[in-house]
């Protein structure tokens, strides 16, 4: 049975190394180029943007690309955890560029990604590593939908262990998004991320439990 740590291994293995693909990619976000782009469209445009970037990096691999972006795009490079009943704080190291340049392009990821996107400086920019990790697993793992079950099983283990943020519906309609771009990607290779991102205010109002 394939699982997505071989898939990880397997990846990254021969030429490029996963934390130099994620520098470069948080490079790529904190360079001028990005600027302008995202100055002159919207936030989905942005998006798209990261995303061509990685693929053409990446020489075109799909898979490579998704789970680089899966971490270069995460807003955080530790993730604090708390044992249940024990109440034992545990934080775990997350791979991601240096300090310097993680905050920076943690400043410039994309956050006004939906209609109903917090009007805040974070806003939503915590959702594409949701989006993209999905993908990932949906683009590799044809068998089972095991994209849907990590998705859901990434927000209960934060809701049990208390990771910050807990349980949030949100990142779950986003995970069916992203695992909809990744299936959608072994039909379509030129779909855009945003294709499947503006697709989010129909599962606003039509809720998935």
């Amino acid at each position: 049975m394939i699982s997505a740590y071989s898939i990880c291994f397997k990846s990254f293995a021969q030429e490029k190394d996963l934390n130099s693909v994620i520098v470069s990619i948080s490079k790529y976000i904190t360079s001028e180029n990005f600027e302008s782009i995202n100055t002159a469209h919207n936030d989905l445009a942005a998006v798209d943007s990261i995303y061509t970037f990685a693929l053409n990096y990446l020489e075109g691999d799909y898979s490579e690309a998704l789970l680089a972006l899966t971490f270069a795009t995460l807003p955080f490079n530790k993730m604090p955890l708390k044992i249940p009943i024990l109440g034992i704080p545990l934080t775990l190291s997350l791979p991601s560029p240096g300090d310097s340049l993680f905050h920076k392009k943690n400043l410039l990821l994309p956050k006004n990604l939906f209609f109903d996107s917090p009007k805040t400086d974070f806003g939503d920019k915590d959702k594409l590593a949701h989006f993209f990790g999905n993908a990932f697993l949906s683009y590799n793992i044809s068998f089972f939908n095991f994209s849907k079950f990590m998705g859901i099983f990434v927000e209960m283990f934060e809701s049990t262990f208390k990771v910050e943020g807990g349980l949030d519906f949100k990142d779950i309609k986003v995970n069916h998004l992203g695992d909809s771009f990744g299936i959608f990607l072994n039909e379509n290779n030129n779909l855009m991320p945003s294709e499947v991102l503006r697709i989010y205010s129909l599962l606003f109002f039509n809720p998935i439990n």
